[in-house]
């Protein structure tokens, strides 16, 4: 009885936990890291604001936890459609779909948890998810160039480029928006992508076959 006490306890915990997290989350997704205030994510989540400090001891460890939260789900998202594509090139075209839809989808938070200006302590959080991506997509990149399927080049530089030019090119103040525009969305999502394999110097025809193949989440 007491193991089954504690396990319960335990699980009470991890999900007052993740709703204050999904609450958070929320904000971000509708005004930015600006809207993510203690306060604010307490009453989102119907909670008092001395519960939110108990888990997380000040808004910055909160903002990072979310950060964390979201930098996982969207990297395992990510490393998933890739590895289920059945060749380098084709992973590496999934890769860089899967994150662009995603991305986009959640236009706001996306941008909240990877670009938007905030303090220094943020950024540098940030900056792990941003190296995470480009660490996944570097790692794709080097696969297809020892299969001899792309040109030789320099993944650590091209692989970084290619994270700038995405979040430049669908969620920067520079992108344009699309807003409830499914088909809009989906034609931008597959012009980063080809973007990004024309960049990488796969001819056209492939990369444009490439990028129809790629089913979009």
């Amino acid at each position: 009885m007491p193991y089954r006490r504690t396990e319960n306890v335990f699980r009470r915990l991890a999900e007052r936990e993740r709703s204050i997290l999904d609450a958070a989350g929320a904000l971000a997704a509708e005004g930015g890291m600006g809207a993510v205030q203690v306060a604010a994510v307490a009453a989102r989540a119907g909670i008092a604001a001395g519960t939110v400090y108990r888990y997380f001891p000040s808004k910055t460890d909160l903002v990072a936890e979310l950060v964390a939260a979201v930098a996982g789900r969207e990297l395992d998202a990510m490393k998933a459609a890739g590895d289920a594509a059945p060749g380098p090139l084709s992973a590496l075209a999934a890769c860089i779909s899967t994150f662009a839809a995603r991305a986009l989808n959640q236009r706001r938070l996306a941008w909240a948890v990877l670009g938007e200006p905030v303090d220094a302590a943020v950024d540098a959080m940030r900056l792990d998810f941003r190296q995470s991506l480009a660490d996944e997509l570097e790692a794709r990149i080097a696969i297809a160039i020892r299969s001899r399927r792309l040109p030789d080049q320099d993944a650590r530089v091209a692989a970084p480029a290619l994270v700038g030019a995405l979040m430049e090119g669908l969620l920067g103040p520079l992108a344009p928006s699309h807003d409830g525009d499914i088909a809009g969305s989906r034609a931008a999502v597959q012009a980063a992508t080809l973007l990004s394999l024309r960049a990488l110097g796969m001819v056209d025809a492939q990369a444009r076959g490439l990028v129809a193949q790629c089913v979009l989440p």
